[in-house]
This record gives C-alpha cells, structure tokens and sequence, in this order.
C-alpha cells in the first residue's frame, strides 16, 4: 500500500498516515511559470494500491486537475489499484438539471475520476445520495454524522431539537434526530440567490429548546444564519450549527460571527479558508478514514464504520 497526498489538504494526510502507520509516498508538485501543474512520484508505486488523499476544496479547479494529473502518472507507473479519498467531493451541488441548458457536473467530475484511471472512490458525506450512482466503479460513501454525534453527544444538552435548514436536509435532519433521541423541526425557505435566503416558515416545535442545524456544507452561511434568526425568534433557548464541509469564506465567517449561531460543529475535511475563531469546532476524520482505508485495502467491510458509538 502507498499513500499520497495531494497539497490541497496535507496536514489531514499526515494525521491518516499516524493513524494507519503508513508513510506518505514521496511525490514532487510543481508549478510551470505558465500555472500548469507537474507532478513526480518518487518512489515505486509498481503493483500497489495506491491512495491518492485530495478533496476538491478551493481552489477547487486547481485540486481536481492535480488529482487527475496524480492519477494518470499512477497509472503509468502500474499501480495495482488507485483509490480517490476524496473527503469533500466538490462540485455536488451541480448534480441535476434544474435549469435549461446547464451542466450536470458532478457527473462530469465523476467522469473525469474514472477515465483517469480511479479503481474506487472514498469519499465523505456527498452532497447528494444519488452522486454515487455517477460512478461506474465502486464507490464507499462515508458519513461524518459518527464523529458529529459522539461530539453532541458529550455536550448533553437537555430539550435538544434537531432542525433541518431547508426541505432538502429533512432526511439527513432526522437521522441526527434518530441518534441523538431528539425532536425534529424543517425550516422552509427561499434562495434568492447563491448567498441570501429568505425564511418562509419552521415546521415544529423549537420554543425553550437547544436547537442544532444540521446540514452537509456551508460556504457563506447564509442559510444557517437566516434559519437561526428565526429559530430564536420562534423562542430557542440556543441555536449551535453541525455541518460535515466547512468551506467559510470571509463573508461568511463574518455573517456567522454576527448571528445567534454560538457555535459551528463541523469535520477536517478541509483545511480552513480563513482565520477561525473558538466559535468553530473542528473534528478529526483521520481514524474513520484511516480504518476505511486499512479495510478497502484488506478487502474488508467498511460498514461497520457507520455504527455511532
């Protein structure tokens, strides 16, 4: 087995590489005066399975090509098995026609993924359920919500509600709810545009209750925000945020700042866009990954990955 790390996210692959006791491969990157990016492995890779760690976080464009140029010199150097761990998979959001004549281009990256020579995907709370079914290879789809909730867990807060942001986080709202033996409630809303929201309305009960939001990613934070305002205006005690894929621009860290939101619970899964205060909270995913990492080698099963302690 060898490891690589792509430098969008090093410091998550080294701690995957403590965990699993595995040294990082030694790779070269460079970049060519004109931005084109090179890439050398330094080491014999020949007949390994070889996993290459590099979320597509920003700047996203750059990461994906230098995956993809990563993949195709492990092909050439006859790999056994590429694997993408890929702990945020960007371009979900882009995974339907919603619109007259766009892109679906999570299909696409997936397309790209796996004509680069990928034998399987691991990857981390999709935006989507159905990306998985973009893959013509295998693909193990991992789930933050075991690290999440063990962290929730520990808080013991008492009258806890769960609160799904918008319609479309209603499933993923009421596992959490499921878990943490807590009430549910749905915030419907209206996006205006990509960075402001409006509020139309909370379904359930949430007065004298600690509320958490629960959603996959935030970026602007703009639907949290508009979600907590009315949450506390409907009578929560407290508003706290858990999201697998914390992208916050600087906008957005000053929008969540400003907010009724005391605390933002979210993974490693990227590295921080900007300077974070001790309102976020960021959790480790190196010993899940690491674990399906081990398993996928050993051809063994990563369900048991799901359980919640």
């Amino acid at each position: 087995m060898k490891l690589i790390s792509g430098t969008a996210h090093p410091e998550l692959a080294q701690k995957i590489s403590d965990v699993i006791g595995q040294s990082l491969t030694r790779i070269e990157v460079k970049r060519f005066p004109d931005g084109e990016i090179f890439v050398k492995i330094l080491e014999n890779i020949r007949g390994h399975d070889v996993f290459i760690i590099q979320p597509t976080s920003p700047p996203g464009n750059d990461n994906l090509m230098e995956l993809l140029i990563l993949m195709d010199a492990c092909r050439r150097a006859s790999a056994k098995r590429i694997i993408c761990v890929l702990p945020y998979y960007g371009y979900a959001r882009q995974d339907r026609k919603d619109q007259p004549r766009v892109p679906i281009t999570a299909k696409l990256v997936a397309n790209l993924l796996t004509t680069a020579g990928a034998s399987r995907v691991l990857t981390v709370d999709l935006h989507s359920q159905q990306i998985q079914g973009f893959f013509d290879i295998p693909v193990d789809h991992l789930y933050a919500s075991p690290v999440v909730v063990s962290y929730l867990k520990s808080l013991a807060l008492e009258n806890l509600v769960v609160v799904s942001p918008d319609t479309g986080g209603t499933k993923l709202a009421y596992a959490y709810a499921q878990m943490l033996n807590a009430d549910i409630a749905i915030v419907a809303k209206n996006r205006r545009t990509a960075e402001d929201v409006e509020v139309i309305d909370v379904v359930g009960n949430v007065e004298g209750c600690n509320a958490v939001l629960v959603d996959d990613m935030t970026t602007t934070a703009g639907t949290l925000c508009a979600a907590a305002e009315v949450l506390k205006q409907r009578g929560a005690t407290s508003v706290m945020a858990a999201v697998s894929h914390c992208l916050l621009n600087e906008k957005g860290y000053k929008r969540l700042s400003a907010s009724p939101i005391t605390q933002l619970v979210t993974t490693d899964s990227v590295p921080p866009l900007v300077e974070e205060g001790e309102d976020v909270v960021r959790l480790g995913l190196a010993e899940l990954l690491g674990d399906a990492i081990l398993r996928i080698h050993n051809y063994q099963s990563v369900t048991s990955l799901f359980r919640i302690p």
